[in-house]
């Protein structure tokens, strides 16, 4: 069984290239990510990607989900994965930049979690997860248009 939780797409008014360098920008993420408080990675492929997050039951404290980068095609798609972390679970997330015109794209953020326990992370993490990318997405609105306005 798989199942996919999927970001709003929001539509960015700026080029594709600038979001994806926003997007990478891990050292600033703490001023405007509301769901990826910090992020270490070389972005090479196959390497690891450790993502501090906020605990999903809402209370004190982070922890990290180390996941391994599987494509880095810039300025469009950027997917990484748990490996072999969690046996019995598979979680591939891609977070995608959509060219709309020269200077406005689309991003939009999707998980599939497939494996053994692939329904029972969806109904325990699944509202969390939602959350957490459509609040990603709206930030990384915000936080290139205020940029565009320095």
């Amino acid at each position: 069984m798989s199942h996919v939780i999927e970001s709003v797409v929001v539509e960015i008014d700026a080029p594709a290239a600038f979001v994806w360098d926003v997007l990478l920008d891990y050292p600033h993420y703490p001023q405007w990510n509301p769901y990826t408080l910090a992020v270490a990675t070389t972005l090479a492929v196959d390497s690891p990607i450790d993502l501090t997050l906020p605990r999903p039951d809402g209370g004190e404290g982070t922890f990290v989900s180390r996941e391994y980068i599987r494509v880095v095609e810039p300025p469009r798609l950027l997917r990484y994965d748990t490996g072999d972390t969690f046996p019995g679970l598979l979680g591939v997330r891609d977070q995608l930049i959509t060219p709309l015109t020269a200077d406005r794209c689309g991003y939009r953020t999707f998980e599939t979690f497939t494996g053994k326990y692939a329904d029972a992370v969806f109904e325990v993490q699944g509202a969390y997860v939602k959350q957490g990318f459509d609040s990603v997405a709206h930030a990384l609105k915000e936080r290139v248009a205020a940029l565009l306005k320095v």
